[in-house]
């Protein structure tokens, strides 16, 4: 799918500062993050192999970096590209689509309220923060 005006290379910095974005967030709440899945450090083992290891890595990258393109379509297609309509754009994207989503799978998990909180929150900031990328770098 090609969208006319779209900078690709917005869409990799936007894609890149949500994965750095990633592990900051949940290296700074993995914590409480664990305790809302109701887990400890040590029921967390690592992998078995370097696939197994990287392959999650590997997958949020590529989700990243499509969720940057369709932000890129859709600010294109709203016909305005500032970092002010791309946060706006952001925000609205999450509240319509991730917050929503994301709380019903975890309702009907009966996932913790605060996982909820924590997860659509990292969500909320790769979108404002890639919204503002992309605007700010306006289009090619």
């Amino acid at each position: 799918m090609a969208f006319v005006g779209i900078n690709y290379l917005a869409v990799l910095v936007a894609a890149v500062a949500a994965w750095v974005l990633g592990a900051v967030w949940y290296t700074a709440l993995s914590t409480p993050w664990l305790a809302a899945q109701g887990k400890s450090k040590a029921d967390m083992k690592p992998p078995a192999s370097k696939a197994a290891m990287f392959g999650p890595f590997v997958l949020v990258f590529v989700a990243e970096l499509i969720m940057a393109w369709m932000l890129a379509g859709i600010l294109g297609h709203l016909g305005t590209l500032n970092v002010k309509d791309g946060v706006i754009s952001g925000a609205a994207c999450w509240f319509g689509f991730v917050l929503t989503t994301t709380a019903t799978n975890y309702v009907f998990q009966k996932r913790k309220v605060m996982l909820t909180v924590i997860d659509t929150g990292y969500w909320l900031l790769v979108l404002v923060v890639m919204g503002a990328i992309i605007g700010a770098f306006g289009v090619h």
